[in-house]
């Protein structure tokens, strides 16, 4: 019985982690095919987050069952990337947009230039005036 106990969580385990991995490979396609560093933040922040999380939670759940042992660096590997990836990538995208990388052609809305408008940086003014 508990052999097949032990299979099923073999199994069980395996899945997460290949979940992690299918998740970490969207990411990186997404990477590749998405248009502006807009959308490419995006796909770096959420996907791969969520692929790491999978694969550092099948790596806990491992060490959990087979070797009775709970990994306090596992469980804080996970928290410091779901504290540093959104951020990091929350700043990547601030500093492009400050910065008039521009959108996509075919992006429909901003909505962060009435809010912002005369706060970002112009270059060419900036530039002109020295």
């Amino acid at each position: 019985m508990k052999e097949i106990v032990n299979g099923a969580a073999e199994i069980a385990i395996g899945l997460i982690v290949l979940l992690g991995a299918l998740l970490s490979a969207l990411s990186a396609f997404g990477l590749i095919r998405l248009p502006d560093v807009y959308l490419r933040a995006h796909a770096a922040t959420k996907s791969t987050t969520l692929g790491v999380f999978c694969v550092l939670i099948g790596t806990f759940f491992f060490f959990w069952y087979f070797d009775n042992y709970i990994s306090a660096r596992v469980l804080l590997g996970i928290l410091f990337v779901f504290i540093t990836a959104p951020v990091a990538g929350h700043l990547n995208a601030r500093a492009a947009y400050r910065t008039d990388v521009p959108l996509w052609e075919q992006s429909v809305q901003d909505e962060l230039e009435p809010l912002l408008k005369g706060k970002k940086v112009n270059h060419e003014a900036k530039d002109m005036m020295e």
